[in-house]
């Protein structure tokens, strides 16, 4: 493996970090999800015609979320002014179902533009993270991070509390 990712990711990001290096085994990942590819884990949170709110496979934090349009496009620069207000609206949304669940004491809400901005999937999403003054729910542990609940456990609370997502979408 290439040192120069060792101190960057997680462990258990390590064969996916060295594996897409590989030929990949679908073109888009996201794109696989919109289309229901049953193949593929779509860790689906909420989802309407235009856009998808999903679980990061490789969480920063319980309730890491990434907000993805369903059109594939790569660019920022690429979004028109409906799809850019949308998607803000939906990260707005994603905001409020995460302070009702995990009442986090701030977040990290950003975007990796390519490869060397850290974008490991080229379609564009934003991520929005929950952060905690001490980062309470997880521990360092040489380098990496123990998560301290299940990814199905997430998907449960966030799944019982999407509809407010709609709701909120429709203010």
């Amino acid at each position: 493996m290439d040192k120069k990712f060792d101190r960057y990711i997680t462990i258990d990001k390590i064969d996916y970090v060295v594996s897409r290096k590989k030929k990949k085994k679908y073109e888009c990942i996201f794109c696989e999800i919109a289309k229901r590819n049953p193949d593929v884990n779509p860790n689906i949170v909420y989802e309407d015609e235009k856009a998808m709110v999903i679980l990061n496979i490789y969480p920063f934090n319980p309730g890491h979320l990434m907000v993805i349009p369903k059109k594939h496009l790569e660019l920022f620069e690429e979004l028109i002014q409906d799809e850019m207000n949308y998607l803000m609206k939906l990260t707005q949304a994603s905001v409020e179902l995460l302070k009702k669940i995990y009442e986090p004491e701030g977040f990290n809400i950003g975007i990796n533009q390519g490869e060397a901005a850290g974008a490991s999937v080229l379609h564009f999403h934003i991520h929005v993270v929950p952060r905690y003054e001490h980062e309470f729910g997880f521990m360092e542990v040489a380098g990496s991070r123990v998560i301290v609940e299940e990814t199905e456990d997430t998907l449960r609370k966030l799944r019982t509390h999407a509809h407010e997502i709609e709701r909120y979408l429709k203010e």
